[in-house]
């Protein structure tokens, strides 16, 4: 007769050892599958990083064009600056000396009016307006500041002005026959054309 004892015994011994094997094949199954899974990912994550690191370089250089940008805008900035500045030590007496250049044609006359008359020369009036206008065609010159006095020049017209246009036989055609009023110069920048008179070849007979 069997023992109903040790059939019982086997049979929870068969039972535990089928739950053991069925408990090691879903484990197995399950690391299979996390192993599956983690193979998968990887070129998602491969990928992901691509694309961020595609747009990390993106984001630097588009931060770097705009570094470009203001360094190139603040250049312009500095050049402009210096420009501006260089302008205000050069021009800046421009607006005084357009009041002042009325005062120097005004003792000019004066002189030109006693050399005309016939001079005393040992009138101290006479002297002193001859003095008076040489100190201050002196000073002009110390700022750089050149008086145009084209008598006998071609003429120009970017530093002349004609006031008018005459015949003179004795002279080259478009030469200054005489100069009506004295120009100034600034630094090379035109304060004041000189006023001019012109010459032209005569006209020959038959012609209207």
């Amino acid at each position: 007769m069997s023992n109903p004892g040790k059939e019982t015994g086997k049979e929870e011994s068969s039972e535990g050892e089928a739950d053991m094997q069925d408990k090691e094949i879903l484990e197995a199954a399950v690391a299979q599958a996390a192993e599956e899974k983690s193979e998968e990912k990887v070129p998602t994550e491969e990928a992901s990083a691509e694309e961020q690191l595609e747009a990390a370089l993106s984001e630097v250089a588009a931060f770097r064009d705009v570094a470009l940008r203001a360094e190139a805008e603040m250049q312009n900035v500095r050049r402009r600056t210096e420009r501006d500045i260089e302008n205000a030590h050069k021009f800046g007496i421009e607006r005084f000396l357009q009041k002042l250049l009325p005062v120097v044609d005004s003792i000019e006359k004066a002189v030109e009016s006693i050399e005309q008359d016939g001079p005393d020369e040992k009138d101290t009036v006479v002297e002193g307006i001859r003095l008076c206008y040489k100190l201050l065609l002196d000073v002009l010159d110390k700022e750089h500041i050149e008086q145009l006095d084209p008598l006998g020049e071609p003429f120009d017209p970017n530093a002349h002005e004609a006031m008018t246009v005459v015949e003179n036989p004795d002279m080259e055609p478009n030469s200054v026959f005489a100069v009506v009023q004295k120009g100034y110069r600034l630094n090379e920048r035109l304060l004041r054309p000189a006023m001019v008179m012109v010459t032209k070849a005569p006209a020959e007979p038959g012609d209207e």
